[in-house]
């Protein structure tokens, strides 16, 4: 039986998470499946109501805003649901999809297991115990080509973020590439670091008393 079952597709930014989705989607609806699709609405990079991949295909997907939810829009009938980017939902969503595994339902999720500061992302790491598959995938990195990048670069003007950077910053190509364990790079805070320099640069006058 298909059913009671989470496809886990996991790996760094551009490495083909939702294109695999959307493969697997597919050949769902070739085999007469009813599917649900669903992407969480804090993910705007596609503009409109689909989830798209980077080289261009795209589905309609149901917008939702919390992981409690998703129970709302999935009918008794759906016997596939599809979920991309489930780093970005709450802690419920490690519930969500237990129940609807419990309910029979053939569930398929993609997610970054690593955030930019290389930690473990949301609920990602549970996630990953409850999936009866995990498949992680890898992508080239884009500073050295090598074919084994499990980072996600964030970039702001260029340079790599440094770690005051905030967890969630929705953004393209010109914001995350994919690099490998060698070429991938997390600053300090550079504007504490610039702080404690100033501190120790000060000088400690000598107090007069009359």
């Amino acid at each position: 039986m298909e059913g009671y079952s989470f496809e886990l597709i996991t790996g760094p930014m551009s490495c083909g998470k939702t294109e695999e989705l959307l493969r697997r989607i597919r050949r769902c609806i070739i085999a007469k499946k009813k599917v649900k699709v669903i992407s969480p609405d804090v993910d705007t990079r596609a503009k409109g109501d689909y989830i798209e991949s980077r080289n261009g295909l795209w589905l309609d997907a149901v917008k939702v805003k919390h992981a409690i939810g998703i129970l709302s829009v999935v009918r008794s009938d759906d016997e596939v649901v599809a979920i991309d980017e489930l780093q970005f939902f709450d802690s419920n969503i490690v519930k969500v999809i237990s129940r609807l595994m419990a309910e029979g339902k053939k569930v398929i999720g993609t997610g970054l297991e690593l955030d930019f500061k290389a930690e473990p992302f949301g609920s990602m790491p549970e996630l990953m115990c409850i999936a009866t598959t995990v498949d992680k995938l890898h992508a080239v990195c884009m500073k050295c080509g090598c074919e084994h990048a499990t980072r996600t670069q964030r970039l702001i003007d260029g340079k790599p973020a440094d770690k005051s950077s905030p967890l969630i910053m929705i953004g393209g190509d010109e914001t995350y590439e994919a690099r490998c364990i060698k070429c991938y790079e997390l600053p300090d805070n550079l504007a504490e670091k610039q702080a404690q320099e100033k501190k120790k640069n000060l000088k400690i006058l000598p107090f007069c008393f009359k």
